[in-house]
């Protein structure tokens, strides 16, 4: 019997992935208060809207959230379809409700460099843990997937796109200077997200070319403890096979590889990558 999209998660996966959701919703709108805000932050998205806002009108963020966040929801599940499910809902509605509750909290810092940053990184932990519960927060993440939908613009240049405006929009209506200060927290919000999606280990990932490939083979397997993918190439000059041997190591296990193997051929022709995250046996298995 096929499986339907709605099946692939268990019951407590899903329960996970809702905790996800509210947590990381939670700590976005945390960080919103306490270090973008105060400082009149606007790094993209709803939130810098609403930023922009409550400077020119004293509009209260939290109802400026749910005023663009729930019709644009609403839109996008007109247009493309109910595909955000109940997480996405959640995240929508969610971050605005904290925001509102926390909107008396003290601002942690009235420097706008340390806003920016602290508030990059902040937002960038809520939404990759949102992120990781199969979700979003909704807002002009949405926006720029209707954009994309009916133009021929890619999807990163719609967000790219917006988030601009609304960058250069905070440029216009406080000052050059708190523009720039949103850049930077849109950088470090993006660099952030990746950490928490991919994590902080780093493996490599070896392509080793060599006349001693089974002595070499052997050696991962059993020295060093790692599989290997023998893989069949041809030498672009002399079209001769040579095999090439895959392998990816963890950081700490890369120098030990890069030894086992000099020592075995000096002349081996070793390529050598960053694999941001690796799944299977021996690494992470999700």
């Amino acid at each position: 019997m096929k499986r339907s999209k709605r099946d692939v998660f268990s019951v407590p996966d899903r329960l996970l992935q809702i905790v996800y959701v509210i947590v990381g919703a939670s700590i976005v709108a945390v960080a919103f208060n306490i270090f973008l805000l105060p400082n009149r932050i606007a790094s993209g998205g709803v939130s810098g809207i609403s930023t922009i806002l409550n400077a020119l009108f004293g509009w209260s963020p939290a109802y400026v959230q749910w005023a663009f966040n729930v019709p644009l929801f609403l839109l996008g599940a007109l247009l493309l379809g109910w595909q955000f499910g109940a997480r996405t809902l959640i995240g929508t509605v969610f971050l605005p409700f904290v925001v509102l509750l926390t909107s008396d909290i003290q601002p942690a810092t009235t420097d706008p460099l340390l806003g920016a940053l602290f508030g990059g990184i902040g937002v960038g932990a809520g939404l990759g843990l949102v992120f990781r519960g199969h979700a979003s927060t909704g807002g002009t993440d949405l926006a720029a997937q209707i954009i994309h939908k009916y133009t021929s613009l890619s999807l990163g240049i719609c967000v790219a796109l917006i988030d601009g405006l609304i960058v250069i929009a905070a440029a216009l209506v406080f000052d050059l200077e708190r523009g720039l200060y949103a850049l930077i927290g849109l950088y470090v919000t993006s660099k952030t997200i990746d950490l928490v999606q991919v994590g902080v280990g780093r493996s490599k990932m070896a392509l080793i070319i060599t006349n001693k490939e089974k002595e070499v083979r052997h050696e991962i397997l059993h020295t060093i403890d790692r599989g290997v993918t023998r893989l069949s190439a041809y030498g672009g000059y002399t079209d001769e096979e040579r095999p090439i041997l895959m392998v990816v190591v963890e950081q700490t296990e890369f120098t030990k590889l890069k030894q086992t193997v000099k020592a075995i051929d000096p002349s081996a022709f070793v390529i050598v990558a960053d694999a941001s995250e690796v799944l299977g046996e021996g690494f992470k298995r999700s």
